[in-house]
């Protein structure tokens, strides 16, 4: 079987409703002790004999590893070494307040301290090369990583990276307002009360994410049948430390010292991430490329109806084999 082979016969041949049988759940403890969900299995055996090497991936905001384990049961066949990690406070990591439906932080750097010290730990465990993959937040946080140096893959991908809202506030001011907010009430409330964005509905949230109905409606099996997974809007805490970690990233010679090749994907309908952060973003990495997509395609690319979804598999297959080839640790 072709590794590559990412037809809409073998996605309907994968339950996407159980854990693939020679995957292994567990916990990483971060630094301080906090547990951290994570799931890894082996890479298959190609045909001409070996493995591809390590592949990490981290997902967005309110995610969960569970809605991508189609894509991740694909990369483990092409013959990477997979792990998904949950960042802490979502998922089944835990909660950073007492209310399990807040999506709170206390700082975006503690999210990248942890993906550091998991990367270093990870790189000594698994054979190299070694990716990561990141989506929507996830994608943010390790393009910062990059940044900061915290993390050295080979190659990276961003599948619709948070670089910038799709909101009217404009760019500059979105760290004040979001301070704004935080001081005339509680920075732990909510910033909005139901799905992904301000304005909408849980009626309207699928048309956000994916234009393909059974695999969003896979993601609310899960949320049923595993609860812990379940986690509602952001804290305006939140918005604030993603303004705030946004404008970091757009600073002069932040973007500029990432040294690692980058491909992002990324939809330009897309009403969640800004499609205008990407583009302005790309050109300033050294070694940065994009692949877009049109109104055929929303948020969850790696989700997508299979047309949409082939593509951007094809690319990020065509990007690793050529930038993260077999044998470049």
């Amino acid at each position: 079987m072709d590794p590559h082979d990412s037809g809409a016969h073998l996605s309907s041949l994968f339950d996407r409703r159980a854990i693939p049988a020679e995957a292994l759940e567990s916990e990483w403890s971060a630094r301080d002790g906090q547990r951290v969900r994570r799931i890894d299995w082996a890479g298959a055996v190609l045909s001409g004999g070996g493995r591809r090497g390590s592949l990490l991936f981290l997902p967005g905001r309110a995610d969960f590893y569970e809605k991508y384990l189609e894509s991740l049961d694909r990369w483990q066949r092409g013959g990477w070494r997979v792990t998904a990690l949950d960042w802490r406070w979502q998922a089944g990591s835990g909660r950073f307040g007492a209310d399990r439906r807040a999506g709170d932080v206390d700082d975006f750097a503690t999210w990248i301290a942890d993906l550091g010290a998991f990367w270093r730990e990870w790189i000594v465990t698994t054979p190299g090369p070694h990716v990561i993959v990141g989506h929507s937040m996830g994608g943010h946080l390790v393009l910062r990583a990059l940044a900061e140096h915290a993390i050295e893959p080979v190659a990276a991908v961003l599948s619709a990276p948070m670089l910038g809202f799709h909101t009217p506030i404009p760019d500059g001011l979105q760290p004040a307002f979001g301070q704004l907010m935080c001081l005339i009430g509680s920075p732990a409330r909510l910033a909005w009360q139901d799905s992904e964005k301000p304005g909408s509905t849980p009626e309207g949230r699928a048309a956000l994410l994916t234009h393909d109905a059974a695999r969003y409606a896979d993601e609310q099996w899960w949320r049923e049948n595993r609860p812990q997974l379940d986690l509602g809007p952001p804290t305006w805490r939140w918005v604030l430390r993603a303004a705030q970690s946004n404008a970091l990233m757009r600073r002069q010679g932040a973007l500029e010292a990432v040294k690692p090749p980058v491909l992002v994907v990324a939809a330009k309908a897309d009403q969640l991430v800004a499609w205008s952060a990407i583009e302005r973003a790309v050109p300033r990495l050294p070694q940065g490329e994009v692949v877009s997509f049109g109104p055929e395609a929303a948020h969850e690319l790696l989700r997508e109806a299979d047309p949409v979804r082939n593509k951007v598999l094809a690319a990020i297959d065509e990007f690793l084999d050529r930038v993260a080839p077999p044998g470049k640790a």
